[in-house]
């Protein structure tokens, strides 16, 4: 008996009794079961969502991109299923849209959208800044291009979404490393920057690649980089940052390093100290103030920007 299973099966093929199944096992959604000892997991979530739709549900969403490979999807992530059901348990969420043979792949015996359907649905029912953190994470396990969506967005291009979609895809870049660095390179294009670049390479004296920087513009020599908490608790990891900012530096980069407690007006004051240092006229607008207008953008940045940091 598989550890994610129907009830209403395993008492039919007496496999359990209904004590074994009452003392044993826990019920994840009505009817389905897991054992009591077993942790919880996203991944027996969504086989657990498979077996309530009676298997006929594709997995599509968060969830079908966690079984890709795509990163940062929290364990409590509802599961999200292609299902005609409009009163779902909690933890399950239904989404009653058309899709075809082709916007579904097997794995693990269970129907999943592929990954351009899972982006396609990512990127029509979220948030934008959480639809593209998301749509970044699966880029990077899978390769995921804009294009590879691009004949879905044609196929049902009267759907919900569509422009937010459209909006979201268009952003997505499997360069980064984390949601943080997603809201990073988000922040910088809202406030009217030129889409930075991720993952740039820097080569030593001998042409190898000692460094990739998460995001910048290598025409003007200006990295942007979010140092998260493993720069700070791994000392191998400090002393490296610590070596390689002063190579950065010795290859004429300005490195404006960002960390959780800076402020999106802080971070972007100190891009546009940076593009000032460079001589070149600072693009994108202004903050607003007299004291910024010098080395930031021309206006402030939207509220959606602003409160994605907080």
């Amino acid at each position: 008996m598989a550890i994610v299973f129907l009830g209403s099966e395993a008492l039919d093929r007496k496999q359990v009794t209904w004590g074994q199944l009452r003392r044993h096992y826990r019920a994840i959604y009505p009817d389905v079961y897991l054992p009591v000892i077993a942790e919880p997991s996203l991944y027996a979530n969504t086989v657990g969502a498979w077996l309530w739709s009676k298997r006929r549900g594709p997995i599509t969403g968060r969830a079908a991109a966690a079984l890709h490979g795509a990163k940062w999807v929290a364990e409590t992530t509802p599961v999200e299923i292609m299902w005609t059901n409009n009163r779902p348990p909690p933890g399950i969420i239904t989404r009653d849209n058309h899709f075809l043979y082709d916007d579904v792949m097997e794995m693990d015996g269970m129907a999943v959208a592929t990954p351009q359907r899972a982006a396609y649905d990512l990127a029509r029912f979220l948030p934008r800044d959480q639809a593209v953190a998301h749509l970044d994470a699966l880029a990077g396990a899978t390769g995921l291009a804009a294009d590879h969506v691009a004949p879905l967005i044609h196929r049902y291009k009267g759907a919900r979404g569509i422009r937010g979609l459209r909006a979201a895809v268009d952003l997505m870049d499997g360069g980064a490393q984390s949601p943080k660095e997603t809201w990073l390179r988000l922040l910088l294009i809202d406030a009217g920057y030129p889409r930075p670049r991720t993952q740039i390479p820097l080569l030593d004296d001998w042409g190898s690649e000692f460094a990739f920087l998460d995001m910048g513009w290598e025409d003007v020599r200006i990295a942007v980089e979010y140092d998260g908490d493993q720069h700070r608790t791994d000392r191998r990891q400090y002393a490296w940052d610590v070596k390689r900012l002063r190579l950065v530096a010795e290859h004429d980069w300005l490195h404006v390093k960002v960390i959780a407690e800076d402020r999106p007006r802080d971070v972007l004051e100190r891009v546009g100290q940076a593009w000032a240092a460079r001589g070149v006229a600072v693009p994108g607008p202004q903050m607003g103030d007299s004291t910024s207008r010098r080395a930031s953008p021309r206006r402030a940045p939207s509220r959606r920007a602003s409160n994605h940091g907080r």
